[in-house]
């Protein structure tokens, strides 16, 4: 028998909990008690910012992030790292962890989240370590990409425990990639968004001064580029959407702390992953954004051809964060994939 706290669930989540407990007994069993309504407050660790956010799922999943321990790379150290937790845990699959993009946050994913949950699926957004919300002020941890996946795999072992199905968009994909190529044994699937994989590091960004980099990073926050990288990353988006979406996606850089975090990712040499690809033997759908401006088609096909267990999907009218623009084809991809559906 399955007991539910229903007063902490959505009308749409409670219908997609019940019709799983009726088809088929004890595949949900209810874990967590936060607010997916949008009807409580922020927690207190985010940014006053987050109160100009006018979008409505951004609002709700703001509202549900948390902040769980998670050790350091030392002993007795641990970071209270940014997330949202699942509501529920599935027998059924296996959790679907969603990661995010470039210098983004687990906010990227406030319009498919719903949609997984209400699927049935026990879903996982986490913040890569040195972006997000996670307490990094008092003691700024290394932030390269070896400190970033040993992070996740620290969240993994004390937090999820159960092979993942990882979703990584852009450069999210990097990260998912050398996180499966080191730890295959917490991976039971991959889900690569438009991936961005074949960039060599940050180039000859880490050869730059500290104080150059510092100033470039600077630029990285500005309103107004992020507003164009808005525009390139969405297929015909609205004035005012783009305004609020820049918002929402600049969020984080409101941190105290993600100056300093940034600079370390961009002078410790970034991500390159190209070695590790043959190494993923793991099923992975790649899902292309018809009208990607950002990752070439070309680099995706590469992709396709040199994974070895790999399906490709393209998204219709769709820039390069179709999660955000089209969540319910995305959101249904990732769900049938996670069930092994054929898609």
């Amino acid at each position: 028998m399955m007991a539910f706290n229903l007063g902490s669930l959505s009308p749409a989540t409670i219908m997609a909990v019940t019709k799983k407990g009726g088809e088929s007994k004890g595949v949900l069993k209810v874990v967590g008690g936060a607010r997916c309504d949008g009807g409580g407050e922020f927690p207190s660790f985010l940014p006053k910012e987050v109160e100009k956010i006018r979008d409505p799922f951004a609002r709700s999943l703001a509202q549900r992030i948390q902040r769980l321990p998670v050790k350091a790379g030392f002993p007795e150290h641990f970071i209270m790292s940014s997330c949202v937790q699942p509501l529920m845990q599935s027998e059924e699959t296996n959790p679907v962890v969603l990661l995010h993009c470039f210098d983004s946050s687990c906010l990227e994913w406030r319009r498919v989240y719903p949609l997984l949950e209400e699927a049935g699926l026990e879903a996982w957004a986490i913040d890569v370590l040195g972006w997000g919300f996670s307490d990094l002020a008092e003691k700024l941890p290394p932030c390269n990409a070896v400190s970033k996946r040993y992070h996740l795999y620290q969240l993994w072992k004390s937090h999820i425990k159960r092979p993942m199905i990882l979703v990584g968009p852009s450069l999210g994909s990097s990260v998912a990639i050398d996180f499966t190529a080191n730890y295959p044994e917490a991976v039971e699937k991959l889900v690569l968004i438009n991936p961005s994989v074949y960039a060599e590091g940050t180039g000859n960004l880490a050869k730059l001064p500290k104080v150059i980099a510092y100033a470039g990073v600077s630029l990285l926050k500005a309103f107004p580029l992020r507003f164009y990288a808005n525009i390139l990353a969405f297929n015909n988006i609205s004035l005012s959407r783009g305004l609020d979406w820049t918002n929402v996606g600049r969020l984080h850089c409101h941190m105290p702390w993600w100056e300093d975090a940034t600079v370390n990712f961009m002078v410790s040499g970034g991500y390159n992953v190209i070695s590790q690809i043959n190494q993923v033997k793991q099923k992975t759908l790649i899902i292309c954004g018809e009208d990607d401006k950002i990752v070439s088609k070309k680099l995706t096909l590469r992709l396709y051809c040199e994974l070895l267990n790999a399906t490709l999907r393209v998204v219709p009218d769709s820039g390069h964060l179709p999660h955000v623009e089209k969540p319910k084809c995305v959101a249904k991809l990732i769900a049938d994939f996670a069930r092994g559906h054929v898609i």
